[in-house]
Parts: structure tokens; sequence; C-alpha cells
């Protein structure tokens, strides 16, 4: 392997998913601005939209979308453009 090809600042940080509030600890370089306290401990906290924990396919909690539904209503307004 190569040296000095890898970061050396590794330390613990939280990820916290916004959608459920679920948080873990993790070692990460990712920089952060934010702190969070966890069980009296302070570490810099990263922000996430969406995780496994609240990703629908690893929940098992799919929505079922209606494309046919949205393909005809993209049709009746742009599929007929080019034809004069």
């Amino acid at each position: 392997m190569k040296k000095d090809i890898h970061p050396s600042n590794y330390r613990e940080v939280v990820f916290k998913d916004m959608s459920n509030d679920e948080i873990f600890i993790t070692r990460s370089t990712v920089a952060s601005r934010e702190t969070i306290t966890v069980d009296g401990v302070e570490y810099p906290l990263v922000k996430l939209e969406i995780t496994s924990s609240s990703h629908p396919f690893f929940t098992g909690k799919q929505k079922l979308v209606d494309t046919a539904g949205r393909v005809d209503k993209f049709m009746s307004r742009y599929g007929n453009r080019n034809k004069k």
C-alpha cells in the first residue's frame, strides 16, 4: 500500500437523521461546525436528510407511486409540442 495517502485526523462524529432524529456515532474525517452532547461527551454533529433507519428500502415501508398517471399528465402537458 502507498504510504501517507490516508487522512490521519479520524475522530468520533455523530451523524443525525433529521427525518426521525436517530443518531449514530462513528469515526470520520468530515468537517462540521455544529456539536452535540451525547452521554456527557461533546461530538461534532453532521445532519443527514435520510439514512438506512429512515429510507423506505431499508424500513420496508415503500410508497407506491402512480407512474402511469405521471406519464399521462406529462404527455398531455408536453407530449404534443413538436406536432403542428
